[in-house]
């Protein structure tokens, strides 16, 4: 089936969409999906999203921010559950590496991710930080 996933660079991310892959991910649980404003902005303020779509449905999603040249934050990657463990992921990585040539890919992985990334050949970094908002 994975021959039949169409991968893209869209401009747009359609909120509902993205709503929908989410939930069909385990990403949801750690999105906002019950505040539509924030989706909405959070869809129209990435600079970089690649798509996977089967039949048209978005089943897979890399929402990024990045400068083009230095630096790419891999905000979210979700593929619904139904199309896990199809490589999909993998491919949805690589082509955002692709789009950004030459700038180093970050990413803070979901607790049930952690294993995920290091397969794929991502290398660990233990000195992250962040703020949280109140």
């Amino acid at each position: 089936m994975e021959n039949e996933i169409a991968y893209a660079r869209e401009e747009l991310l359609d909120p509902d969409e993205f709503l929908a892959v989410l939930n069909e991910s385990t990403l949801g649980e750690r999105r906002p999906v019950e505040d539509r404003g924030r989706i909405e902005k959070m869809c129209s303020n990435a600079n970089l999203v690649i798509t996977a779509r089967h039949c048209g449905k978005l089943v897979g999603v890399a929402r990024s921010l990045t400068d083009f040249t230095f630096c790419t934050y891999l905000s979210d990657l979700a593929v619904s559950e139904a199309f896990q463990k199809m490589g999909i992921g993998k491919a949805l990585v690589k082509k955002t590496q692709e789009a950004v040539p030459g700038a180093t890919l970050i990413l803070l992985a979901a607790p049930k991710a952690i294993d995920y990334y290091p397969k794929i050949g991502m290398t660990r970094h233990e000195a992250a930080f962040i703020f949280r908002p109140e």
